[in-house]
């Protein structure tokens, strides 16, 4: 069996008036790349990458012959196939063709991710039972209390009492984008809204100094956040992390931002966190997730991955590390969660319930490819 064919999409959305911006910069609603891989028997499978920057390089580097890096060789052996678009970054031909790091890094992933498809599919089995068949269902939280322009204390007090009605039982609130005494008034309305008994996590997305940092735990504490996210800025974070971390009962939760998988195993080999929180789609897929989480269970870590909760959901069930999932059930704030399935897992009471169909278990929806959808390949 071989790869003998592609179709790549990058999915975008309409630009809003009023974005949503975490600590320092605004949150696109849709920028992935969409690979859907054919093998030469005809099982398809596909795979997402997810690009905060613009997604340009990537775009370029399939219009550039990427591609032919990828077809002819066995979607049943990923490791060898991550491998090998991986060690394109230290090629003379990615320079040649202009294929950037990041960009060979996502791609990497997409194609990752499209395999493992692929390879439930021949073996007749979900993932979450091929990577290790822990549960079947995962906890899940929504993501909110963005900064919008114009957005005050009774919008933000309005949009909590909405996703409060939909029955999440975890919220994690942005903050860093202010000073700490409004974040403070913030997060207040947040947990009064969700109540004492639902969990809060709260997310600075890298914005504070390590001062900062330590001066938000003491006012921090009182809410019961069940982590901190990303509290610290970029430069020293690892370091800052452990320092913060020595400083506060509030466990600590990073990894998103790290480019390959060896920056997460450097957060856990400094102990700077207690929650990992890697991408698949962003660097590794499941080959490199499956070996993050279990190294996260042999150091006693948790892992809650970073975005696509349907993508993620498989793995964090397989694991006994597994935590929980990131969702966003405002159509706005990440349309493709709400369209780009026409299966989408059931999201009740705080838990995605895995579909049990072979691989990812997901159907692509043809109308959402036709809205949100630009064929590069």
């Amino acid at each position: 069996m071989h790869i003998d064919g592609l179709e790549v999409f990058v999915l975008r959305a309409p630009h809003t008036d009023r974005p949503h911006w975490v600590s320092h910069f605004t949150v696109a609603s849709a920028n992935e790349i969409l690979v859907r891989m054919r093998t030469s028997e005809g099982v398809e499978g596909f795979g997402l990458a997810t690009s905060y920057a613009s997604a340009e390089p990537i775009i370029q580097a399939f219009r550039n012959g990427i591609g032919e890096q990828i077809i002819g060789m066995d979607p049943l052996a990923p490791e060898r196939l991550h491998e090998a678009v991986l060690s394109l970054t230290s090629q003379r031909l990615a320079h040649e063709k202009g294929w950037g790091r990041e960009a060979l890094i996502r791609i990497a992933a997409a194609v990752d991710i499209a395999c493992w498809d692929i390879i439930g599919k021949m073996a007749k089995l979900p993932l979450h039972r091929l990577l290790g068949g822990y549960r079947d269902r995962v906890p899940c939280y929504v993501t909110c209390a963005y900064y919008r322009d114009g957005k005050d204390l009774v919008e933000l007090r309005d949009e909590m009492q909405k996703l409060k009605g939909q029955g999440h039982t975890g919220y994690k609130a942005k903050v860093g984008g202010v000073t700490l005494a409004e974040d403070m008034k913030r997060l207040e309305v947040v947990r009064d809204v969700i109540g004492s008994d639902n969990d809060l996590m709260i997310d600075a997305n890298r914005a504070w100094d390590l001062a900062t940092a330590t001066e938000a735990i003491g006012l921090l504490e009182p809410l019961r956040p069940r982590w901190l996210e990303e509290p610290v800025r970029w430069a020293d974070d690892r370091r800052e992390l452990k320092l913060l971390s020595q400083r506060t009962r509030i466990p600590l939760s990073a990894g998103e931002s790290e480019l390959t998988a060896y920056g997460c195993r450097a957060l856990l080999e400094e102990r700077a966190i207690q929650i990992l929180q890697f991408d698949c789609t962003m660097f590794g897929g499941f080959t490199e997730g499956r070996k993050l989480a279990a190294l996260c269970e042999l150091n006693h870590v948790q892992v809650a991955p970073h975005h696509d909760c349907f993508i993620h959901a498989p793995l964090v069930a397989s694991t006994p590390a597994g935590c929980t999932v990131e969702s966003f059930t405002d159509p706005e704030r990440d349309p493709l969660q709400a369209e780009l399935f026409e299966n989408p897992p059931n999201i009740a009471d705080g838990w995605v319930t895995l579909n049990d169909a072979p691989g990812l278990g997901l159907t692509l929806a043809d109308a959402a490819l036709r809205k949100f959808g630009e064929r590069i390949l």
